[in-house]
C-alpha cells in the first residue's frame, strides 16, 4: 500500500511540477524585466528548487567517453559483455592496445543505488586497468516471471563473472558486496582453485558488524526479520514491468540515508537555494550533480534484502563460519590463492572501523605477504570510493596492491 501511495503522490505532484517548469521558463525568458530583481531571483530560485525536488531521477549514465593512458587521450566505449536476468556485466573498453593491464571487476553494491554511484571509482581505474562492473537491474523493472534474486544468486553471479573473465581477475567490492565477494572467493579457492580470482579488495564492507556497530547496524539489530517484512517490504505497483514483485523500495532506502544526516542534507538544499538566488553556478552544479546521483534509487528484491539483513546484521553468519551457499558451508579458511586488501574510513558511519578488517582473521592460511589493510584518515563512507582523497590516496594504494598481486 505504501508504494502505491508513493506513486499516487508523485502523480499528484506532476501537474504542479510542470506548472513550475513552465513558470520558470517564462521568468527566465530573455529581457524579462522581473528576472534581475530581488523578487524575481527569489521566485526563480523557489520554482527551480520545487521542480528539482519533485523530479524523478532515472538511472544515470556512467559518462566515461575518454581517459588518459600514458599521457594520451583515448576513447572509452561502454559495452555489455554478459547479460543475466538481474545483472549486466559491463566493460569500459579503451581504444588502446594494453593486453597486460590487470583485469578489474568492480562489484557494485545492490543497496538502493545504481552502479553509477561508482562512476568515480571507474574513472580512477581506467588509465591502467581493463575495467568491468556489475550493473544490477532495478527490481521493479524485472518481470514477475523471472525468479526472485537471493544472496546465493549474488554469490553465483560473482563466481560466474570471474570464470568468464578468467583467473587474472582482480575483484574490488564496495560496501555491501564485501560479504558475497569474500564468500565467492572462498568457494572458488576451495572447489576450483585454478579459476579463483587473483586478488580481492574489500572497501568499507560489513564483514563483521559486531565490530564498532554503527547506527545502521544498531537499527537492524533492534528489529527482527518480521518487523522488516511487515514494514519495508512492498509490492511493485501497476505500470512497471515488475508489477506485483515483492521489493524493498528504493525510496525507503533513500529516506533512511537522508534521515541519518538530516541536518546536513537540509543545509545543503538551503545552500543550493542561495546559490540559485545569487547566481553561483559552479557550487550549485557540484551539489546538484551529487544529489541527482544520490536520489536516483532502485528497488531491491525482497528475498535478497531480507536474507542480507538476517545473514549479515542479525546472525553474522560469515564471521561465525556458518554462511552457506546452496547448502554448502562457506569455508573462508580455504582462501590461499586470492590476495586480500581491506580498506576502511576513519569517519565511516555505515561500516564501522574493524568491520572490513575482520576479513583478515577469516583467512588464516593466506600468507602475510599477500594481504594488506589500509585505514584512510578523515573520510566517511562515500569518500572511500569517490572524491579527492579517494583519487589521491586510496586509489593509488589499491593500484599498487593489484600490481603486486598481478606479478
Amino acid at each position: 500500500m505504501l508504494y502505491h501511495l508513493y506513486e499516487w503522490q508523485r502523480a499528484t505532484l506532476a501537474p504542479m511540477r510542470l506548472l513550475a517548469h513552465g513558470a520558470l521558463s517564462v521568468l527566465d525568458a530573455p529581457f524579462n524585466p522581473l528576472r534581475p530583481t530581488p523578487a524575481g531571483r527569489i521566485a526563480a530560485a523557489a520554482l527551480d528548487s520545487f521542480e528539482h525536488a519533485t523530479r524523478r531521477f532515472g538511472k544515470p549514465a556512467f559518462g566515461h567517453a575518454a581517459t588518459v593512458v600514458n599521457g594520451a587521450a583515448v576513447a572509452v566505449h561502454e559495452t555489455v559483455v554478459a547479460s543475466r536476468p538481474w545483472c549486466e556485466l559491463k566493460r569500459f573498453r579503451r581504444d588502446a592496445d594494453r593486453p597486460d593491464d590487470p583485469v578489474v571487476l568492480l562489484v557494485a553494491p545492490m543497496s538502493g543505488h545504481y552502479a553509477t554511484l561508482l562512476r568515480g571509482t571507474v574513472e580512477a581505474f581506467l588509465p591502467g586497468h581493463d575495467v568491468y562492473i556489475t550493473d544490477w537491474r532495478d527490481a521493479r523493472d524485472v518481470p514477475l516471471m523471472v525468479a526472485d534474486f537471493t544472496l546465493d544468486d549474488y554469490i553465483a553471479t560473482v563466481m560466474d563473472f570471474v570464470r568468464l573473465l578468467g583467473p587474472r581477475t582482480h575483484l574490488v567490492a564496495v560496501c555491501q558486496p564485501a560479504v558475497p565477494v569474500l564468500a565467492a572467493a572462498a568457494l572458488m579457492n576451495e572447489g576450483e582453485p585454478q579459476a579463483a580470482p587473483r586478488s580481492m579488495t574489500l572497501i568499507g564492507g560489513p564483514i563483521d558488524t559486531r565490530e564498532a556497530p554503527t547506527a545502521v547496524n544498531q537499527f537492524a539489530k533492534r528489529h527482527d526479520l518480521d518487523w522488516f517484512r511487515r514494514n519495508v517490504i512492498h509490492t511493485v505497483p501497476l505500470g512497471h514491468p515488475g508489477f506485483l514483485r515483492r521489493v524493498y523500495p528504493g525510496f525507503l532506502q533513500l529516506a533512511g540515508f537522508l534521515a541519518m544526516n538530516l541536518d546536513r542534507h537540509v543545509e545543503a538544499h538551503w545552500q543550493m537555494f542561495q546559490h540559485l538566488v545569487q547566481g553561483d553556478g559552479e557550487p550549485l552544479a557540484a551539489k546538484r550533480a551529487f544529489y541527482e546521483e544520490y536520489r536516483a534509487v532502485m528497488d531491491m528484491c525482497a528475498d535478497y534484502y531480507l536474507e542480507t539483513i538476517r545473514a549479515v546484521f542479525h546472525e553474522h553468519l560469515l564471521p561465525r563460519g556458518l554462511l552457506t551457499y546452496c547448502g554448502h558451508r562457506v569455508d573462508t579458511t580455504a582462501i590461499e590463492r586470492t590476495a586480500l586488501l581491506t580498506v576502511e574510513g576513519e569517519r565511516d558511519d555505515i561500516s564501522g572501523l574493524g568491520q572490513t578488517r575482520a576479513a583478515h582473521r577469516l583467512v588464516p592460511r593466506l600468507p602475510a605477504t599477500r594481504r594488506q589493510h589500509w585505514e584512510q584518515k578523515a573520510v566517511g563512507h562515500y569518500g572511500l570510493f569517490n572524491g579527492r582523497r579517494f583519487r589521491e590516496q586510496v586509489a593509488p594504494r589499491i593500484h599498487a596492491f593489484i600490481a603486486r598481486a598481478n606479478a
